[in-house]
C-alpha cells in the first residue's frame, strides 16, 4: 500500500534527507563525464546525470548545470572554448567518475586528481576520457538562465561521435548495455543495465 506524503512533509525533513528523496524521485538517469580546458590549457572534468536528448535533426543535446557558485568551472570553460566531450561511464570507471564531483579548485585537473585519462583528438580543444567507451562532442549552442534555481540549461550541437561499431545495431539503435555503460540514480547510487527489448516504432492500430 501507498502512502500519502505531502509538500509538509517534505519541508519537515532534514536538508539532506529532503535532497535525496527528491534526486530519486525522477528516477534512473544518464551517466556522463563532461571534458573542458580552460582558457590556460588546464582539462576540467565533471560528473552529470542530467543530460537530455533535445533532438536529431539537428541532433542537440542538453544539460543542467548547477549554480555557479557550486559548479563554475565546466560552463566557464564551455563559454570561453565553444567545444566540449561527453564520455559514458562503466563499471570500471564509476567510483572515479563520482570523485570528479569533489570541489576542486581552478586551475586544479579532475583527471590528475582521479588518475582517468585525457585523450586529445583532432579537430577537438577539449579532452576525452579515454577509458570510457562511448564519447562525443558537442559544439555550444544555447545557455539559457533558469531564475528559479539560478541553474543553467546548456544546449549543444553533436559534431562527432566515437564508439564501437558492433554496438550498433541495423535501425541505428546504440546498445548501451553491451558496452557496460551504468546509470545513475540522485547523485550517489550507480546502477548495471540490461536490456529487456527493442520496440518498433509506435503507431495507431
Amino acid at each position: 500500500m501507498k502512502k500519502h506524503f505531502s509538500l509538509a512533509d517534505l519541508q519537515s525533513w532534514e536538508r539532506f534527507t529532503r535532497a535525496n528523496l527528491i534526486n530519486t524521485l525522477s528516477g534512473f538517469k544518464s551517466l556522463s563525464l563532461i571534458g573542458t580546458v580552460n582558457g590556460e590549457g588546464v582539462s576540467n572534468l565533471a560528473v552529470f546525470s542530467n543530460i537530455v536528448h533535445l533532438g536529431a535533426d539537428p541532433a542537440l543535446i542538453g544539460f543542467v548545470n548547477r549554480p555557479l557558485a557550486a559548479a563554475p568551472h565546466t560552463l566557464s570553460n564551455i563559454q570561453k572554448t565553444g567545444f566540449y566531450t561527453v564520455n559514458l561511464v562503466t563499471e570500471a570507471m564509476y567510483k572515479q567518475a563520482h570523485q570528479t564531483s569533489a570541489k576542486y579548485p581552478d586551475g586544479v585537473s579532475e583527471f590528475e586528481m582521479t588518475g582517468l585519462t585525457p585523450e586529445f583528438k583532432e579537430g577537438c580543444l577539449a579532452p576525452f576520457v579515454s577509458e570510457s567507451p562511448v564519447q562525443y562532442v558537442l559544439k555550444l549552442e544555447q545557455v539559457i538562465p533558469i531564475e528559479l534555481n539560478n541553474t543553467f540549461f546548456v544546449i549543444g550541437s553533436l559534431q562527432s561521435m566515437y564508439f564501437p561499431e558492433e554496438l550498433m545495431e541495423e535501425d541505428g539503435f546504440l546498445d548501451l548495455a553491451k558496452a557496460g555503460i551504468l546509470t545513475s540514480l540522485g547523485t550517489s547510487g550507480y546502477y548495471k543495465t540490461t536490456k529487456i527489448d527493442n520496440l518498433p516504432y509506435a503507431k495507431v492500430k
